[in-house]
């Protein structure tokens, strides 16, 4: 478990199944910004039992608040094999959540854990140019804008530009970042 102030990153147990499987599925809480596929429940339940949602290259983690409430997912995958760098996504599961700063944090320790742990020298973030909120985490985090990747980006049945972010493991393990 990683603990910061306000939340938790930790391991998503079987007890948690049930109900992070129902808010995997509801597209509805995921906003302008978020990509829309779900996976099916037998491929979810599959990867479950076979990883637990965590492997050398890749995990996710839940996000929860003091009390132990979900507030949302955090995730790190690798992106194009050649590179030395993972890409982040989170998820806020309640838009009431919204700047709370739960994502912020739950960025800063999932990133700091990474770089300390992992053979790594980058992590990227993807993000919409109208998501304000993502860039604000980005930016709290020490992430630099590196520029737009145009038509990148499938949402509202048409492509769209993204903003590519990225930090690297100078950046917070020898300087000031996260």
């Amino acid at each position: 478990m990683l603990k910061g102030e306000r939340v938790t990153l930790r391991p998503i147990r079987e007890a948690d199944l049930d109900t992070f499987w129902l808010l995997h599925t509801d597209i509805a809480n995921r906003g302008p910004y978020y990509p829309r596929g779900v996976l099916s429940e037998p491929t979810f339940r599959k990867q479950f039992a076979e990883t637990g949602f965590w492997t050398r290259e890749e995990g996710t983690l839940l996000i929860t608040t003091g009390d132990g409430r979900i507030v949302g997912s955090i995730e790190f995958f690798p992106t194009v094999r050649y590179l030395s760098e993972v890409e982040l996504s989170y998820q806020l599961f309640d838009r009431a959540d919204d700047g709370q700063g739960y994502v912020s944090e739950a960025v800063g320790l999932l990133v700091r854990y990474l770089f300390e742990n992992k053979a790594l020298n980058r992590i990227r973030l993807i993000i919409h140019p109208g998501n304000a909120g993502s860039q604000r985490v980005a930016e709290k985090n020490g992430f630099q804008r590196e520029g737009v990747m145009r038509g990148a980006f499938l949402s509202g049945g048409r492509y769209q530009d993204v903003q590519l972010w990225s930090i690297v493991h100078d950046d917070v393990i020898d300087g000031d970042g996260a």
